[in-house]
């Protein structure tokens, strides 16, 4: 049996805009991403009969084509032509329905981790295709460096030097659904990429000035407790804060990571919250 661990980074959302939506019903992005180390950990092992399983304690996972990870198997295997018993574990640390991309990272971790197993010889180029028939976040956690991502958040961009932060995420167990987010969005009319102003981040005041996100319109009125959020973390000395993805995740911009542990510190009597503070990635 060959078995190894690999870590799958959570990703925060700098700045997201809506430009429109396709006639397929996938939505034109314009985003700039960022991982952070908070992780889940995943334990790919091989050998035995064909076949693919995946466990998650503490989570029920979707069988078959329903589970992302699983697929994310499939299609490794498929494209390296080899047939091999394959069994995942999860050690989920990344809340789901979060705005996080905890699902998405999986899955890329999965087809980089296999890739290295099986010492299958298959370029990043190619390993992004794959990644984007799971999911629109795949390709960027296969690309490793923060990017603005357009199209429908696969076409990537490595973004320049960002400058040094961490940041505090808090999430308050509120999963929310991806799908209804977007389908409630209300676009006034299609954006253009060209009239966007342009992601140039030197400092950290350019930072925050830069940090958008247009899917908060939907979720922060369905959920005013995000709204909270934005504000505790303003109030603990975050030079800015945002909603990532969909939420419901809000992260704080902190100076340096001892500013971001202090906060935290200070919140921790939010049992139920996850509170944690990340460097970037």
């Amino acid at each position: 049996m060959l078995r190894k661990t690999f870590t799958a980074p959570a990703k925060i959302n700098l700045c997201l805009h809506v430009l429109g939506r396709r006639e397929n019903g996938y939505h034109e992005l314009a985003m700039a991403m960022q991982r952070v180390d908070l992780y889940d950990d995943i334990q790919i092992e091989l050998g035995g009969e064909p076949g693919i399983r995946v466990v998650c304690p503490g989570l029920d996972l979707a069988d078959g084509e329903e589970n992302i990870v699983s697929q994310a198997a499939r299609i490794l295997l498929a494209e390296a032509q080899v047939e091999t018993g394959v069994h995942i574990e999860i050690k989920k640390r990344i809340p789901i329905a979060a705005g996080l991309g905890g699902g998405s990272s999986d899955a890329a971790t999965v087809l980089l981790g296999l890739t290295e197993l099986l010492k299958i010889n298959i370029t990043n180029d190619r390993l992004r295709v794959l990644g984007g028939q799971l999911g629109a976040d795949v390709p960027f956690f296969i690309f490793k460096q923060p990017a603005w991502a357009t199209g429908i958040g696969t076409d990537l961009v490595a973004l320049p030097s960002l400058p040094e932060v961490a940041y505090l995420l808090i999430n308050p167990r509120i999963a929310v659904s991806t799908s209804g987010v977007y389908q409630s969005l209300q676009l006034t009319k299609g954006g253009e990429l060209a009239s966007l102003p342009r992601f140039s981040v030197v400092t950290r005041d350019d930072l925050c000035a830069a940090l958008h996100n247009d899917l908060e319109s939907v979720t922060l009125q369905r959920f005013p407790l995000i709204a909270e959020i934005k504000q505790l973390l303003l109030n603990q000395g975050a030079l800015g804060s945002l909603m990532s993805g969909s939420g419901a995740t809000v992260f704080g911009v902190f100076t340096d990571f001892a500013a971001a542990q202090r906060a935290a510190d200070q919140l921790s009597g939010k049992k139920d919250w996850l509170i944690a503070p990340v460097r970037p990635v």
